[in-house]
């Protein structure tokens, strides 16, 4: 194992964070916007709310597991940028998209980026210290719980323009749909909740914790399949047969990381991270050691991709910590291969690949955009680093 956690932590610190660090636009402040597949840097590509926030997380997270200066100077300007140009100072919450300039460009305000503002600032805080980030992750918190939460069916709203007028959810639907209630926006929001509970443990924050568990497991697991519903309309009804099988590992360790951040003992919810595990374990690994990326009223994609074997990575070992079962860490350590030898970008000046097919060749997907980051596989190189140190 301990060759496993020295290969990702080289991946991590000579190769991951190196061709982010290269992105940082110290004219105009962010990270630039856009690399497509033949590593051309747009630098006046536009910026998203989503992505910056991804990075501050990243880097955060990273100065606290290495101690290097430089990535505590790097996370220090993704707070000042996200602060000053991805907030709205005159109707609060993080835009989902600015200019390359850090011009606001989309107003609108989604849940999920909101999510990803109490993550990415918490996480800074403990790196840094700075009290700032922690009172911004404090103020959306409660603007998520003021403006995003629907009492009436318990439920996280999702797309709001730019004053918090409730819009249509566009942003993060799929499939032809437009869903009111996403899985996506949920195991987000918990995550975020989860990470400034470890800096402000407040105990209606644990609350909110607790809440979301139950929403998950009572509304959006499917105890039956072991699969979790995607799209629901306002009442809760499942919309369409989606399985997203990397949105199902991930949630399962997001899950448990929530029930061990704040002690709670549910049994029913520990069967619940366990379950889906076996599940996705079962249903979704490919002989060749990959996690299929999705299934849709029975067609499956077999398209691997970046995030989903990153994330596949970590929830199989947390599976393995909490089973002891050797097949989680013959899985984990499957997956790692895969990576090190289809996903993982050797070109120089290359990253990770966004995706590739059944096959293993490269699809001619951007390398950077607004949603392709350094916040899942920087994440799973740090969770081994230290999940493996503690076993």
């Amino acid at each position: 194992m301990n060759q496993l956690k020295n290969e990702v932590a080289i991946e991590l610190t000579e190769h991951i964070l190196p061709f982010w660090l290269e992105l940082q636009d110290s004219e105009y402040g962010g990270i630039y916007g856009l690399v497509d597949y033949d590593l051309n840097v747009d630098k006046k590509a536009d910026k998203g709310g989503i992505v910056t926030a991804r990075f501050l997380w990243t880097f955060s997270a990273a100065y606290r597991a290495t101690g290097k200066p430089e990535y505590l100077k790097a996370a220090k300007k993704l707070f000042c940028f996200l602060k000053e140009k991805v907030y709205d100072h005159e109707f609060a919450g993080l835009y989902w998209l600015l200019d390359y300039r850090g011009n606001s460009k989309d107003t609108r305000k989604h849940v999920y980026t909101q999510s990803f503002g109490v993550y990415s600032c918490s996480e800074y805080y403990l790196a840094s210290k700075d009290e700032e980030a922690l009172e911004l992750a404090k103020t959306i918190y409660f603007l998520i719980e003021e403006k995003g939460f629907n009492r009436e069916n318990n439920a996280y709203r999702e797309e709001f323009d730019r004053e918090w007028n409730e819009m249509p959810n566009q942003m993060l639907s799929g499939n032809g749909l437009i869903a009111e209630i996403t899985m996506n926006t949920h195991i987000h929001v918990l995550e975020a909740y989860t990470n400034l509970y470890k800096t402000w443990p407040a105990p209606e924050l644990e609350e909110r914790i607790e809440n979301l568990l139950h929403i998950l497991h009572e509304k959006i697991y499917i105890e039956d399949t072991k699969f979790l519903g995607v799209f629901f309309d306002k009442n809760w009804n499942n919309l369409i047969n989606v399985k997203s099988f990397g949105h199902d590992i991930e949630a399962s360790w997001l899950i448990d990381e929530a029930i061990k951040t704040i002690g709670i003992h549910n049994p029913k919810f520990n069967q619940m991270v366990i379950d889906i595990a076996y599940n996705i374990a079962g249903n979704a690994i490919e002989e060749d050691g990959a996690l299929l990326n999705e299934q849709v009223d029975g067609e499956i994609d077999r398209t691997r991709v970046w995030w989903v074997q990153a994330e596949a990575a970590v929830g199989f070992y947390n599976a393995y910590e909490r089973t002891r079962d050797q097949r989680f860490l013959k899985l984990t350590k499957d997956l790692w291969n895969y990576i090190k030898k289809y996903i993982i970008d050797e070109r120089e000046n290359g990253e990770w690949y966004s995706a590739v097919n059944s096959s293993g060749q490269p699809k001619e997907m951007n390398i950077v955009d607004p949603w392709k980051a350094s916040y899942h596989n920087g994440r799973f190189c740090l969770e081994l680093m230290k999940r493996i140190r503690g076993n």
